[in-house]
């Protein structure tokens, strides 16, 4: 029996097909660094699905194809759990249903607690289903920390008489408080970028721009 579900399991030429996903919150951010992350796997070049869209929810067209084409014993590579989302209910539930439904296999990269190839037994995925538990928790916390530190913050340098204006239409009305945040090394440069939506070139273009 468990080597028909394997022959099903897998494509014409016998092997357990691999996908890769990507996601970046916005058009104008850069996908290079997952995607370098993924070529050092076996996968092919069309199973690997990029969505430029925001992690707060599952309402993306990539995603979604990609998980219509998986398979029983497939498997599926991502770089880190909050590139699947960052709302702690849903990264459970698509967890849930690619592993137990679909019946795939996930690898996340930089956790290699996570990779459910690993520890088959009950220890094993008590093990997994724990380290998912927390990032995925962790993953939606940090989000609402930085939205709250980020609203906090608005408010002090308003009363500091820091202007909030409303700059050009590509980056948000607080950008001048995410430029203090990094000149005085209180928040990274990839943290900033994710949450104004815009690239690297765009953020040091609009502090030249203000010079």
């Amino acid at each position: 029996m468990e080597d028909y579900e394997q022959i099903i399991a897998t494509d014409n030429k016998g092997e357990v097909r691999a996908y890769g996903y990507v996601r970046v919150s916005t058009t104008d951010q850069n996908e290079d660094r997952q995607l370098i992350a993924l070529s050092y796997k076996d996968i092919d070049v069309e199973n690997i699905y990029i969505d430029k869209i925001s992690g707060k929810d599952f309402e993306r067209p990539a995603y979604k194809k990609m998980k219509s084409q998986m398979k029983k014993g497939d498997i599926l590579y991502i770089l880190s759990i909050d590139r699947l989302g960052r709302n702690y209910e849903e990264i459970q539930e698509q967890w849930r249903q690619l592993t137990k439904e679909i019946g795939i296999d996930i690898c996340v990269i930089d956790m290699p607690l996570l990779d459910t190839r690993n520890g088959k037994d009950l220890m094993g995925t008590f093990i997994a289903d724990l380290v998912l538990q927390i990032l995925s928790f962790v993953a939606q916390n940090e989000r609402e920390n930085i939205r709250k530190r980020q609203a906090e913050g608005i408010a002090a340098a308003k009363e500091r008489g820091i202007h909030m204006g409303r700059p050009a239409s590509e980056v948000p009305c607080d950008f001048e408080y995410f430029v203090y945040l990094w000149k005085h090394k209180r928040m990274k440069l990839e943290v900033i970028l994710d949450e104004c939506g815009i690239s690297e070139s765009t953020f040091f273009r609009r502090i030249r721009e203000e010079l």
